[in-house]
């Protein structure tokens, strides 16, 4: 789901960065220094989730894990998604330079909405909260993610919206695996190490 190099419109990859740059320093601001390794391990896991791609048709399909890395890390969600793949377009020019911050408000703000997403299963008290909020939690990254690349795209001209609604399309199937995948995550994480999943105390200040 990463945007290529030379695909958006300039005003749209320099909203991107102005938008990125704002939601960085805003959580940057915030952030507990103890959490670093943890938001290491997670980069790591989106790092190698999202770089292996298949193509199909016009565009390419891989796991996004957005979902889930917002579950885990909250806010820090977005700080490890821009790092993640500011490593894949320097190392691998995975997406490029001009589209690094355009993908990651595609990937990073999706990621906030799953946290949030996640969040209600302490308002909305259910047996197994843990895996159906988890799964829906994955679920919202990946289809935001979908919305956002579709928008982008359409943004950047008439050209790209019959690419915007493959893409989409494409996405579905990603769409279900990450929502069962985020879920069964959740309910694991609770299991043996509830702990990873309160994050509300970092950053209530």
């Amino acid at each position: 789901m990463h945007i290529s190099e030379g695909v958006l419109a300039t005003e749209v990859w320099v909203g991107g960065y102005v938008v990125a740059g704002l939601v960085t320093a805003a959580i940057i601001k915030k952030l507990d220094s103890e959490d670093l390794p943890k938001i290491s391990v997670i980069t790591s896991v989106f790092f190698v989730a999202s770089l292996i791609h298949i193509p199909l048709g016009p565009t390419s399909i891989h796991l996004i894990v957005n979902g889930l890395v917002g579950m885990v890390l909250g806010p820090a969600a977005f700080l490890s998604i821009f790092v993640g793949l500011t490593l894949q377009a320097l190392l691998f020019q995975h997406g490029g330079i001009t589209p690094l911050g355009a993908n990651a408000v595609m990937m990073g703000i999706p990621a906030l909405c799953a946290y949030g997403v996640f969040n209600l299963r302490k308002k909305i008290p259910l047996k197994h909260a843990e895996f159906i909020f988890g799964a829906m939690a994955g679920l919202t990254g990946t289809v935001l993610s979908g919305v956002f690349l579709a928008t982008l795209l359409a943004l950047s001209g008439e050209a790209f919206y019959g690419v915007a609604k493959a893409a989409l399309w494409a996405h579905v199937p990603i769409m279900i695996i990450e929502g069962l995948l985020t879920g069964f995550t959740a309910a694991f994480l609770h299991k043996v190490k509830p702990e990873i999943l309160e994050k509300e105390k970092q950053y209530a200040s």
